[in-house]
């Protein structure tokens, strides 16, 4: 997949632009606030209806605009263009279009635009909380398993329901038909995480090898709840402490994906530099396993991309990129500091306060 063409209108400190992209190397320069991220987070937002930097949408429309109005023409595998769209207003009201119909939904969007996103801010997949961990195993199984998200739906739901029924009953026996059907989902969900993560690892060890050859990474996956327990056995169990806290402490939405280096997490061993090769490696096994299980090609931006990586190391993340064949789009103040991804010619854009010109 690649983005062909982009039309953006009001969206943060972009007025209207309409770029056409080569389907591998585009190069984003511009001074620190003049747009360039902003680009980046439009093609972005049209791959999953939202921000990447804000989760209020009147932040992201332009200045005393009702809304953000965004198109997109995507060139498949076959060569094919497909148009896509996405306007919302300050209403939080979204309109998606695909294929010149409308009413389609976000989830039909992000299906058609895969996008992995690499930005300074990107250590949170490691150091965060387990949300960001269980959103980068969900974002593959997503790609490659059609019934993931409607039973991930299911979960959530019966989840937030059983959320509720929790602040008012006094017994576990009104709960004991919500677990059920909530356990037998969320079994569902966790072997097709298990399995992602099982298809996933080898690439991620190879790929973890090449960035940092110095050490040793471990990837465990912890599905929520206790291992050799059904789930239904450990939520009656713990039916009085999640009476007391008013919510469920166990599930699929409790999953993880723990990280370490010789036993200990590797945000106690790692330099930032060390942390962000690791985040490529976790992003581009994501991508290559994509590629070879569907066919597809997902897109990769690529914020600020000098910081905190030596020429060496930017070369070396280049020349794997390179060899996905995918489109990738990096920001970067200077072209100078991106002359390692110069494996082939890329198509540069400069950036000045919104102003968006190809060079």
């Amino acid at each position: 997949m690649a983005l062909d063409r982009l039309v953006v209108t009001d969206f943060r400190n972009i007025e209207h632009c309409d770029l056409s992209f080569s389907s591998h190397m585009n190069i984003l320069v511009g001074d620190n606030g003049s747009g360039k991220t902003s680009l980046l987070e439009a093609i972005f937002f049209l791959g999953h209806g939202r921000s990447f930097r804000s989760q209020l949408t009147n932040r992201v429309i332009r200045h005393q605009q009702a809304k953000l109005v965004l198109f997109g023409q995507v060139l498949d595998q076959h060569n094919s263009k497909l148009p896509l769209g996405l306007a919302k207003g300050r209403d939080g009201q979204s309109e998606v279009k695909l294929g010149g119909e409308k009413q389609q939904t976000l989830a039909q969007l992000a299906n058609v635009l895969p996008i992995q996103l690499i930005t300074p801010e990107g250590f949170t997949l490691l150091a965060g909380g387990p949300k960001y961990r269980r959103a980068y195993i969900d974002w593959g199984v997503f790609h490659q398993e059609p019934q993931f998200f409607e039973l991930w739906r299911r979960v959530k739901r019966i989840t937030k329901q059983r959320n509720a029924l929790l602040k008012t009953v006094r017994t576990y026996q009104p709960l004991a038909v919500w677990d059920a059907e909530l356990s037998r989902l969320s079994e569902q969900v966790s072997a097709l995480r298990q399995g992602y993560i099982e298809q996933l690892l080898p690439r991620v060890e190879t790929l973890c090898q090449a960035f940092l050859p110095e050490y040793q990474c471990q990837l465990k996956y912890s599905r929520g709840w206790d291992a050799d327990t059904p789930l239904q056995t450990v939520l009656e169990q713990n039916f009085q402490r999640d009476s007391q806290f008013g919510y469920t402490t166990v599930g699929p939405h409790k999953a993880d994906l723990r990280l370490r280096i010789n036993g200990t997490p590797v945000e106690d061993v790692l330099s930032r530099g060390q942390l962000k090769l690791l985040v490529c490696a976790l992003r581009l096994a994501q991508g290559q396993d994509l590629t070879q299980t569907t066919g597809k090609q997902c897109i990769y931006l690529i914020d600020d991309f000098a910081s905190e990586l030596d020429a060496e190391k930017r070369g070396l993340l280049a020349q794997q990129l390179a060899e996905t064949r995918a489109q990738v789009f990096i920001s970067c103040i200077s072209a100078d500091q991106v002359s390692e991804m110069m494996i082939e010619q890329p198509v540069v854009f400069h950036v000045k306060q919104g102003e968006i010109s190809q060079q």
